[in-house]
C-alpha cells in the first residue's frame, strides 16, 4: 500500500508539478521531433508560399526549403533543425508548426489522439517587384532598404545587402553546420538584417524630421520667407560654426525651401535649436524614434534620438549627426509620414494568418501608430521633398511622368569621421498630377560601398527609384 502511495505521488511531482521544467528540459527532445513531424506551413508572398519542407528520413522527418531563399531572407528569417527559428519562422513558429491553438479543432480529442493540426500559413505583405528591385538595385554593397505602403504602413519591401539562403542550414547534416559556421565567420555578416536590426546615423535625411517640427511649432511659417538663420551659425556654447557641404548655403536669411534643396546643415541646426529640444524630441517619436518596442511582429532595433543635450549637440542632432541614429524602417516612416498627411501608420510584415486550407486565422488591420502633424503641415513638407528631386540633391531619383518627393543624407561616422559615410535616400512617389495618398515610401542606406564618391543622391536614389518604379508598375 505504501509502495503504490509513493508511486503515485512520484508520478503526479513529475506529471503535474514538474510538467514546465521536463518540457522546456534541454535533453527533451519530443517536442522537437513533433515540431518537425509533419510538412511546416508556408509563408506567402503575393498568393506564392516562398517556402516549402522536404522529408528527410530521419528522426526529424521534414526540412524547411526555401524558394529564393537569399532574395526573402530579410522577410522570412530562418527554420533550422539545429539552431532554431527567427524572424517571421520565429514569430508565428507555433502557427506554422500546427501547434497554435488558434487552429480549428477540438482541443481535448487532439491532446487525447495526440493528433497535430496542420501547419498553417503566414501570408506577408511584400510586393514581390518591389523586392526585387530593392535587392537588385543594392547589389553588392552592404546596405537596406525598406519600403512602406503610407496609407495602410503595410510593408512592401525588406532588403539586406549582402544576404544569406536560409535553405542552406535548415537541417542537421556536416554540411549544413559548416554552412552555419562559414555565415557566422563571415566578417560582412550576412545574416544580420540591417533593414530592422542595425541603427546606422540618419545624415540629412533626417532634415525632414527638423523641418516638421519647425513648421509643426510656428518657427517657421513660409517655406518661401527668409529665415533667421546667420552665416556662419556658431554653434551655442561652442565657437564652432556648423558647416555646410556646399558654398550655395554659405549666406545669411535662406528660406527653408532654399535651405532644404541645398541640404544646409547651417540652417537645418539652427531652426532645431530654435525649435527646442522638447518639440523636437516629440517630433522624432512620432515617427518610431525611442520606441524599444516596434513589432512589425519581428522586433526592430530601437532607433536613437537623445532626450537630454544641450544646444550645441541639439544642433548636431537635427542634421542628424551626434547619438541620432536610426533604422532603415524608420526612416521609411519618416517619408510614409510626410506622404500621408502626418499620419504614421504602425508598419506590418503581415497581412493575414490562415490555417493550411486558407480559411482565415487572424487578419491584420491598419493602425495609426502617431498624427504626427496635419495636412497643412503635410503640403509645405511633401512640397519640400519634391524640390529636393527636381532642383536639389535627389534629382537621380526623378520618374518621368511622377511626382517625387525626396531627402538624401551622406552620414559621418567613425572616429574622426574617418569610416567611410553612410548613404542615405528617403522618398515618396505617386502619378503625377494625383492628388491621392503616394502610394509607396521608402528608405535606403548604403552602408559600404567601394564608389570613389560617396553620396545619398549617387548610390541611394537610384536604389529607391529603382523600387518605386516597381510599385508604380514603371
Amino acid at each position: 500500500m505504501l509502495l503504490v502511495v509513493a508511486l503515485a505521488v512520484q508520478a503526479t511531482r513529475v506529471q503535474v508539478f514538474q510538467k514546465h521544467e521536463l518540457d522546456h528540459n534541454s535533453a527533451n527532445q519530443r517536442a522537437l521531433i513533433q515540431r518537425y513531424a509533419q510538412p511546416r506551413g508556408n509563408l506567402l508572398v503575393a498568393g506564392q508560399p516562398v517556402t516549402g519542407s522536404k522529408p528527410t528520413g530521419g528522426r526529424l522527418a521534414y526540412e524547411r526549403t526555401y524558394t529564393d531563399g537569399a532574395l526573402y531572407a530579410a522577410v522570412t528569417g530562418y527554420s533550422s533543425q539545429t539552431y532554431g527559428n527567427t524572424q517571421l519562422e520565429g514569430v508565428h513558429d507555433d502557427l506554422l508548426s500546427g501547434t497554435d491553438p488558434a487552429l480549428a479543432g477540438w482541443a481535448v480529442w487532439d491532446a487525447v489522439t495526440r493528433k497535430q493540426r496542420p501547419g498553417g500559413d503566414v501570408v506577408t505583405t511584400i510586393d514581390p517587384a518591389a523586392q526585387r528591385a530593392a535587392v537588385q538595385g543594392l547589389g553588392n554593397q552592404k546596405g537596406a532598404v525598406a519600403a512602406i505602403e503610407p496609407a495602410t504602413g503595410r510593408i512592401l519591401a525588406l532588403a539586406s545587402t549582402p544576404g544569406y539562403d536560409p535553405g542552406t542550414f535548415a537541417g542537421t547534416s556536416a554540411a549544413d553546420q559548416a554552412a552555419w559556421r562559414k555565415l557566422q565567420d563571415d566578417p560582412d555578416q550576412p545574416m544580420l538584417n540591417r533593414a530592422l536590426r542595425q541603427i546606422y546615423p540618419p545624415g540629412s535625411t533626417f532634415k525632414v524630421v527638423t523641418a516638421a517640427a519647425a513648421l509643426a511649432n510656428g518657427v517657421v511659417a513660409d517655406i518661401d520667407a527668409p529665415t533667421d538663420a546667420p552665416f556662419p551659425y556658431v554653434m551655442p556654447g561652442t565657437t564652432i560654426p556648423l558647416n555646410n557641404d556646399t558654398t550655395a548655403c554659405d549666406r545669411a536669411g535662406l528660406s527653408l525651401d532654399e535651405a532644404m534643396t541645398l541640404s544646409c546643415n547651417s540652417v537645418l541646426g539652427y531652426l532645431g535649436v530654435q525649435t527646442g529640444l522638447d518639440p523636437m524630441v516629440a517630433m522624432a517619436k512620432n515617427f518610431g524614434f525611442d520606441d524599444a518596442k516596434l513589432d512589425i511582429p519581428v522586433r526592430a532595433a530601437r532607433s536613437n534620438f537623445d532626450t537630454a543635450m544641450n544646444k550645441s549637440q541639439l544642433a548636431l542632432s537635427s542634421i542628424g549627426q551626434y547619438n541620432t541614429a536610426a533604422t532603415p524602417l524608420v526612416m521609411a516612416m519618416v517619408a510614409a509620414g510626410a506622404a500621408a498627411d502626418g499620419q504614421v501608420m504602425y508598419p506590418q510584415l503581415v497581412d493575414r494568418l490562415t490555417e493550411a486550407d486558407g480559411s482565415q486565422v487572424e487578419l491584420m488591420r491598419p493602425t495609426l501608430y502617431r498624427q504626427a502633424f496635419g495636412g497643412g503641415v503635410a503640403n509645405q513638407l511633401r512640397r519640400l521633398m519634391v524640390d529636393v528631386v527636381e532642383n536639389g540633391t535627389g534629382r537621380n531619383a526623378r520618374i518621368p511622368g511622377v511626382e517625387v518627393g525626396g531627402k538624401t543624407g551622406t552620414a559621418e561616422h567613425g572616429v574622426d569621421n574617418s569610416g567611410t559615410p553612410y548613404a542615405w535616400f528617403i522618398a515618396w512617389a505617386r502619378p503625377a498630377g494625383s492628388t491621392a495618398t503616394p502610394p509607396v515610401a521608402v528608405a535606403v542606406v548604403v552602408a559600404d560601398s567601394q564608389a570613389s564618391e560617396v553620396t545619398g543622391g549617387g548610390l541611394a536614389a537610384p536604389v529607391a527609384k529603382s523600387v518605386m518604379q516597381a510599385v508604380l508598375g514603371r
